[in-house]
């Protein structure tokens, strides 16, 4: 191999690797229909995220010691370069902007934006593991996994099924 074909094998060994990944929404403050919508919003600005499903949204008892109100749960379905760890400071500042405060673990809040899993990644550090620990133990997250799932397998089937008319 070349040095010119070598430099190029490298370039392309270092570009982000696209992934999906399963990002968590909920609300149980205030119009919190709006709070979700302000949510999908503001993560399908982030540069390298595109998105690509919404699971339905469902109301959901919270999970905790702490008394509070019913939650509006959903899932999104995103396609991205980033990084577990960039994803989540994204996701982090949308939840500051979005008025979230975190004095109270498993308490009220405005927005909550978790990463529940990747499709390739796995991450692990002291404030972040994807998959999330917590996956088994959330059945709406499940249910709302699985409607995701289905629905990008469905769209990539599409995708190249026009791609297969195309080339006749």
């Amino acid at each position: 191999m070349n040095s010119a074909a070598l430099a190029e094998a490298a370039d392309v060994a270092q570009e982000p690797m696209a992934d999906v990944a399963y990002i968590a929404l909920g609300s149980n403050v205030g119009d919190r229909e709006e709070y979700l919508a302000a949510a999908r919003r503001a993560i399908a600005s982030i540069p390298d995220v595109t998105m690509l499903a919404e699971s339905e949204v469902e109301e959901t008892a919270p999970i905790g010691p702490v008394g509070q109100d019913a939650f509006l749960n959903q899932m999104i379905a995103v396609r991205t370069e980033l990084d577990p760890r960039a994803l989540l400071f994204q996701l982090q500042r949308i939840e500051r902007e979005g008025g979230r405060v975190r004095d109270v673990r498993w308490g009220p809040r405005t927005i909550d934006l978790d990463i529940v899993k990747f499709e390739i990644a796995e991450y692990s550090d002291a404030e972040l593991v994807v998959p999330h620990p917590e996956i088994v133990n959330r059945p709406f997250w499940q249910r709302e996994l699985a409607e995701l799932r289905e629905a990008t397998q469905l769209a990539k089937r599409q995708a190249l099924q026009v791609r297969g008319n195309a080339s006749e």
